[in-house]
């Protein structure tokens, strides 16, 4: 294992224990506020909208500047919205208006820091092993970390919403001192208006048949899983009868499909073959949000559905991710990853207002019927899209391109 590797996996820790902190943290304090859905909602609509406004500026920042500081910057932005949520914690100053700028910068951080870290994992690992470096950086970011992170989140509420942003302070420090044993290839400017560099990635993005089919799947899929999160915590509350420690344990659960599927993930995908396993992917996804939606009020239950779920959505994600770095040239690979999430992500924040609206409007329980209605649509679009041979045409272009 080169050092190069381990320490972005170091990173990924300490960066996924300060994001979970504040991701945890966040929902709770807004209900501590509010209960009306649409003011909830918010939180998660202003939280996302940096993927959508950020997203393409930032591949080019990737690409342009060594990789490595863009990843330091991100941890630094990261740690002062820590701060800034756990002074306001610790002195009773939380407010709506207060929450809704951190969830902004919090992601803003986000945007940085998983677009390096995804183009430096094609710096140090070898293209045979994208697929298992992938499985591993998820498995930090959303199942080993999480797995502890939400209830133990939860827990450090009891002594007020600034200790959870207190350790996230902590964490983010510890990311970015890690962060400097990290190598990466020097910066290489560009002549271009940063316009003409975006322009250059999304061409690559939207002409690749197969990568724009996995963005307009991953699109839908964001939408009806951003309308889902925003109003899991009301769920977990009024629906469920739970309170901050068993919301967190609902997060915990779909931590641990994470953590189970990482083991097996890898033959998944070699048996199945990428095209297969994220079609199925596709049908899982549509029938977890149609259970939820109709299962009686039982925690257990609801559960499991949500670590099947996010088992699911492992197996779709390191596909989705590997498939970018696998049929993407290095030069490019900044502003396509992030080209991919400005506009896949880019619908999250109308997803969380369209959860809350639809709560508001309907019950709780009809954000998931919505949900599963949307996700048939990413169904159809990847079972057209990423057919086999699609994936070998992706292939022969890969080809055609290497130098001879």
């Amino acid at each position: 294992m080169s050092r190069g590797w381990a320490r972005l996996q170091a990173v990924a820790v300490s960066g996924s224990v300060a994001e979970g902190l504040m991701l945890t943290a966040l929902p709770l304090a807004a209900v501590s506020i509010t209960t009306d859905p649409r003011e909830v909602s918010l939180v998660q609509v202003v939280g996302q909208s940096p993927w959508l406004l950020f997203s393409l500026f930032a591949g080019v920042l990737i690409d342009r500047a060594r990789r490595t500081t863009v990843l330091g910057l991100a941890y630094g932005v990261q740690c002062a919205a820590a701060v800034t949520l756990a002074v306001a914690g610790f002195t009773g100053a939380l407010s709506l208006p207060l929450l809704l700028v951190v969830a902004f910068v919090v992601t803003s951080a986000q945007v940085l820091g998983d677009g390096a870290s995804g183009a430096l994992v094609q710096e140090v690992v070898g293209p045979d092993r994208l697929a298992a470096a992938n499985t591993r950086l998820i498995l930090i970011d959303r199942g080993a970390v999480q797995f502890v992170v939400p209830p133990v989140g939860g827990l450090l509420v009891a002594w007020g919403f600034g200790a959870p942003a207190g350790l996230a302070v902590a964490a983010a420090l510890t990311a970015l001192a890690l962060t400097r044993g990290i190598p990466s290839r020097p910066a290489t400017p560009s002549g271009k208006h940063p316009l003409r560099d975006i322009a250059e990635g999304l061409r690559f993005l939207v002409g690749t048949r197969l990568l724009l089919s996995i963005t307009m799947a991953v699109a839908l899929g964001s939408f009806s899983a951003s309308a889902a999160m925003a109003m899991m915590v009301l769920y977990a509350y009024e629906v469920l009868g739970l309170g901050s420690v068993g919301y967190g344990l609902l997060l915990t659960a779909m931590a641990m499909g994470w953590v189970a599927v990482s083991f097996v993930v890898h033959r998944v995908v070699e048996r199945l073959g990428y095209s297969w396993s994220m079609r199925w992917a596709q049908v899982g996804m549509v029938v977890a949000n149609a259970l939820v939606a109709v299962l009686p009020p039982w925690p257990v239950a609801v559960a499991v559905v949500l670590f099947g779920s996010s088992a699911i959505v492992m197996v779709w994600n390191v596909c989705s991710q590997s498939s970018r770095q696998r049929f993407t040239p290095s030069a490019l690979l900044g502003r396509v990853l992030t080209g991919h999430r400005a506009l896949a992500w880019g619908l999250t924040p109308v997803g969380a207002l369209t959860g809350g609206l639809v709560a508001s409007w309907f019950g709780l329980r009809s954000v998931w019927v919505m949900a599963a209605v949307i996700q048939v649509g990413a169904l159809l679009v990847a079972w057209v899209g990423l057919s086999p041979r699609a994936f070998a045409a992706a292939e022969r272009a890969v080809a055609e391109r290497a130098p001879a």
